[in-house]
């Protein structure tokens, strides 16, 4: 049906130039970069109480790139706390600090080709508590390591050390959620999904550093957004 092909095309370019789709392009690198409309830019404090699910990646904080620290103060029930506290990601990369069988546990999902696991040796114990991990960057660069310290009301519980970071962007089809783990997780070995946690979260954190990028990193991400918005 060549003349009805030729009709679908004709509407199909005249709703591209009315809606801003052209000029169409194969740069899938500078359109991933470019900015897209937030709640939270420029923000570097997020927080939360209660539980907080399904939050889309272009609103969540955005660790990536820069030091980063996360307070959760909860409520562990009496028999021990098990549960997500945070996360974003999921079986294809991310991050999540939770409580597994009372541990407290920070877990970061490299891309799946590497897992990063930072846990407790001992349970905790029931009542208020405040759980922080501290993240230092390793930069200036992107996809950089760093050095991440677990701590319970101050007392620093375990360590990590991470030598590389995902770069650019947050896994996109995957949410930012507080108190649950929506979607897919991103340590399955630990935990499945919904993964609620148990006790309560009066209030979660995080606290975000400023980007460390090189000059020349800089250089390139303003030429992809400028690409991306030509």
């Amino acid at each position: 049906m060549p003349e009805k092909l030729k009709q679908m095309q004709a509407i199909f370019s005249e709703e591209s130039a009315k809606y801003g789709v052209l000029p169409l392009d194969n740069d899938s690198f500078a359109r991933a970069l470019a900015a897209r409309p937030s709640a939270t830019t420029g923000k570097t404090i997020f927080t939360y109480t209660g539980v907080n699910a399904g939050i889309n990646s272009s609103n969540a904080p955005n660790i990536l790139g820069r030091s980063y620290m996360i307070t959760a103060e909860v409520e562990v029930p009496q028999g021990g706390g098990d549960g997500m506290l945070v996360t974003m990601g999921g079986r294809w990369g991310g991050y999540g600090l939770y409580l597994l069988k009372g541990k407290p546990v920070f877990h970061y999902n490299m891309l799946v080709l590497a897992q990063y696991h930072c846990e407790g040796q001992e349970a905790l114990t029931p009542g208020k508590l405040t759980i922080v991990f501290d993240y230092t960057y390793d930069g200036p660069g992107v996809a950089k390591g760093g050095t991440g310290v677990l701590k319970v009301d101050g007392k620093v519980v375990a360590t990590q050390k991470q030598p590389n970071s995902i770069a650019f962007l947050q896994v996109a089809d995957e949410t930012f959620d507080v108190g649950v783990d929506t979607r897919t997780g991103v340590n399955d070995k630990d935990y499945q999904v919904p993964f609620a946690f148990n006790g309560k979260i009066d209030q979660l954190t995080v606290k975000l550093g400023p980007m460390q990028l090189t000059e020349n990193d800089q250089r390139v991400r303003q030429l992809a957004f400028a690409v991306a918005n030509d």
